[in-house]
């Protein structure tokens, strides 16, 4: 009598699990572009449900036995325990506070999240549309002000985006939106042509955009997903001549968008401008490339400084500026900003422990066994390289999207 209760527990409990969690995910896509509170409380519940069951024990032990799961978290707990020897407490907590999803949801991705084949290519049209509708919007405020955008573009300034404008974040995004449509039209091209003639219209006009956008993230993004698969085709499908026609488009592409578009015009014209401030790493008030080569030098300074144990995460930023105060006395107080790399970011705040197991959570994914592994290591190449020279995960928006994709996309290809 108790087993056929406990089994008619379990049961009932699996037949509203799927559909629960497939409306938290979708809650939590629609956040991110709506609200930061909404999104906290989304994530929230999704952990809530994941995390609230009977077989927690087994939850805990397969997140254990997973590399890509604890590996994820030991983004988390590098600045966890840096606290120890961080200073700057409020800082420390502030940054731990960000980075807290690194922990929670690699935990919730390793019980029960089993959607249909059905609610999972729905979710990927769902992130689709809404990344499709994100883009529409950026481009109507384009729209209402082109000419001031265009001069923005010749001061390291962007379009309006969504994301409380971090066109960083949403670049990337948009590639993985463009990689996600491709990939859905090439499965779905025989069994539902209307939808796959939608998909490539998607993707033609989110290509257009990542151009008018002009954001490096998720140009370069998209141009290593390009990449890689012209490789893949050539090397691995021996099929010369669709591996050698993407890589004519890789060189086309950019030269068309100079050619038709302002936006990009201006971009490439502004790095142009800033390329001697780059290759000397000169201080130049407001020349982006420039502070970046200038944070990459002291970010590397402080790993070299503290090799064994870094500054502390809560410590980076107060130890960065005094290295600025010190080589680069001109700059000013609100040009100031952390190394401008996830992988110094880690080594100035844990040393080269922290630099090595950065470096070891990058390639762990690519080793991991799933179905489409040139899918899957399309989606890591481009998150990879983004970290080299962006800190994706030192904000809130960051640390999600790539948290929440990575672990998504995992799921449903493991399935």
């Amino acid at each position: 009598m108790l087993y056929v209760y406990k089994s008619m527990l379990n049961k009932l409990h699996n037949s509203w699990r799927p559909l629960v969690i497939f409306i938290l995910f979708v809650a939590m896509l629609l956040s991110l572009f709506v609200s930061r509170a909404a999104l906290s409380v989304s994530m929230g519940l999704f952990l809530t449900v994941s995390l609230l069951h009977t077989n927690i024990k087994k939850q805990v032990a397969f997140f254990f036995s997973s590399p890509l799961l604890w590996g994820m978290s030991l983004l988390f707990l590098l600045p966890l325990i840096s606290g120890w020897w961080s200073e700057d407490a409020d800082k420390w907590q502030e940054i731990v506070q960000i980075k807290l999803p690194l922990a929670l949801l690699p935990l919730a991705f390793a019980g029960p999240v089993y959607l249909s084949l059905k609610m999972w290519d729905w979710l990927a049209y769902i992130f689709i549309t809404l990344i499709l509708a994100a883009s529409i919007w950026s481009m109507l405020q384009y729209i209402n002000s082109m000419a001031v955008v265009h001069a923005a573009y010749l001061q390291a300034k962007t379009m309006i985006t969504p994301l409380r404008n971090d066109h960083v974040r949403f670049s990337w995004l948009v590639s993985v939106a463009v990689l996600l449509s491709v990939w859905l039209f090439m499965n779905k091209r025989k069994q539902e042509k209307t939808v796959s003639i939608i998909l490539v219209v998607i993707a033609g006009w989110l290509i257009i955009f990542l151009h008018i956008l002009a954001a490096r993230t998720g140009l370069f993004s998209f141009y290593i997903m390009l990449l890689m698969f012209a490789i893949w085709l050539i090397v691995m499908k021996l099929k010369w001549q669709y591996g050698l026609s993407l890589l004519v488009l890789l060189v086309a592409l950019p030269i068309m968008a100079w050619v038709a578009l302002p936006t990009f015009q201006n971009r490439v014209r502004y790095i142009r401008y800033d390329f001697v401030y780059f290759k000397e790493a000169n201080y130049l008030p407001g020349a982006n490339d420039a502070m970046r080569v200038i944070s990459l030098k002291a970010g590397w300074s402080l790993l070299t400084q503290h090799p064994v144990a870094g500054v502390g995460f809560g410590d980076v930023l107060r130890e960065t500026n005094a290295w600025y105060q010190a080589t680069y006395p001109q700059m000013i107080e609100t040009d100031k900003i952390n190394p401008s790399s996830e992988w110094l970011m880690y080594g100035a705040g844990c040393g080269w422990l922290g630099f090595l197991l950065f470096s070891f959570v990058m390639l762990v994914p690519f080793f991991i066994g799933v179905q489409h592994k040139l899918l899957w290591c399309m989606l890591h190449g481009s998150a990879a390289f983004s970290f080299i020279f962006d800190i994706g995960l030192e904000v809130q928006y960051g640390v999600f999207s790539y948290a929440f994709i990575v672990l998504w996309w995992w799921k449903w290809l493991k399935r």
